[in-house]
């Protein structure tokens, strides 16, 4: 395929669309195949042969495609982005004509995908000649996305098995992976729930399920659903094939900042096999009450936790590491009942908090007890803190569930 004909191309083309067959007709139009590679195949003006050999419209599709090919081939991701939203206006309105048909989906996931990764490439290089603003065309694209979600949406027969309504859950990812790249995550909660509705949202393929659990995870997580994301998240990384290193490492990323929420520290091992020894000193901190280790560690490995948006997520362990600190104290005063707020001050002091005085501990702790991090009351008139006599800081698991 890499050197075959134009002709020849067109006609494997020809044959397998008149076969209805999509999983061919979708290799040969995508760009992880390797006719893309055939200069024979790039070429800028690719009208007249496509129109001898195939109808309407897949003739204006492939010349789309071949064109894609030339633009790629000269580095132009401007071109080969407007190239491919073509391809994929054109394929939708065929594909909303098909109304008994769904043999075209292969199509679409492949046309789609390759939209998305253009749209991002186009980005960059405008962005480095400062044409536009960043992800201007990922926007874009995702119109593009949505045009062939609602085809498959609105597609109603009886049959569910020859339904389009299988593409969707594919489109949902590709517009999760553009809206979170382009950070617009409210736009993520009506494709959810399109998708919690259907019959079959669980006889998905196992890939498409993990991805989309993935990004669901991550939705909560931003949501401060911090039980939903980690029930969606464990989901991936539980299924996510074992030899999908790199994968698996990516959803830890986000599980295990979830998992510190709701009171569960990372084992070393862990973050060893996965290299993910950024939160080694993380996992410490916490767990000892630490806060002024605790802010070393975000400062040290700040870039890379930003990279990965999660820096704001884990600021958020700064209340579990008070209440850690403030369960030192206590039992360092022999768990008496009593304990007077200056205590917490000097501690605070120790960690370096910043022009710290007693009113503000008594802020800060009157915040942990309406959390539900310690059990007790403040005394205003002795300065003190009376803690419950049975289980004054109760276990995270009970605090957090």
């Amino acid at each position: 395929m890499a050197h075959i004909s134009l002709n020849s191309y067109l006609q494997a083309l020809y044959d397998a669309i008149d076969g209805r067959d999509g999983e061919e007709t979708a290799d040969l139009l995508s760009f992880r195949h390797p006719h893309v590679a055939n200069p024979r195949l790039q070429l800028e003006k690719p009208e007249g042969p496509c129109q001898r050999v195939l109808d309407q419209p897949y003739d204006e599709i492939v010349a789309a495609h071949l064109r894609c090919c030339w633009a790629v081939a000269n580095h132009d991701f401007v071109e080969a982005y407007a190239c491919q939203s073509h391809v994929v206006q054109v394929f939708t309105r065929e594909f909303q004509s098909q109304k008994e048909d769904n043999w075209a989906l292969p199509i679409m996931f492949v046309i789609c995908l390759d939209l998305r990764l253009f749209a991002q490439s186009a980005d960059v290089q405008t962005v480095k000649k400062n044409r536009n603003k960043s992800g201007e065309r990922m926007e874009k694209a995702a119109e593009l996305l949505m045009g062939c979600f609602r085809v498959c949406a609105s597609d109603n027969r009886a049959a569910i098995e020859d339904s389009k309504k299988w593409g969707m859950l594919n489109l949902v990812n590709q517009l999760f992976k553009i809206y979170f790249k382009i950070n617009k995550l409210h736009l993520c909660k009506p494709l959810i729930r399109a998708i919690d509705q259907l019959p079959m949202k669980d006889r998905f393929s196992l890939s498409q399920l993990i991805t989309y659990r993935f990004y669901v995870g991550r939705k909560n997580m931003f949501d401060s659903d911090f039980k939903a994301a980690e029930e969606f998240l464990t989901f991936a990384f539980q299924h996510c094939h074992r030899e999908s290193k790199k994968n698996k490492r990516f959803i830890l990323i986000y599980l295990i900042p979830v998992k510190m929420l709701l009171g569960h520290m990372p084992k070393q091992d862990l973050l060893h096999k996965y290299d993910l020894l950024q939160f080694a000193d993380i996992t410490k901190a916490v767990a000892s009450g630490n806060l002024l280790q605790l802010n070393e560690a975000l400062e040290k490995h700040e870039a890379f936790f930003i990279r990965c948006g999660i820096y704001l997520i884990l600021e958020k362990l700064k209340k579990i590491t008070y209440r850690n600190l403030f369960k030192k104290v206590y039992l360092l005063l022999d768990k008496k009942h009593h304990i007077p707020v200056p205590a917490f001050t000097t501690a605070l002091r120790m960690m370096q908090v910043q022009d710290v005085d007693d009113d503000e501990t008594q802020c800060i702790v009157a915040n942990q007890i309406f959390e539900g991090y310690i059990k007790g009351y403040i005394s205003e008139t002795h300065k003190l803190l009376v803690v419950s006599k049975a289980n004054p800081f109760p276990p995270l698991s009970a605090v957090l569930s």
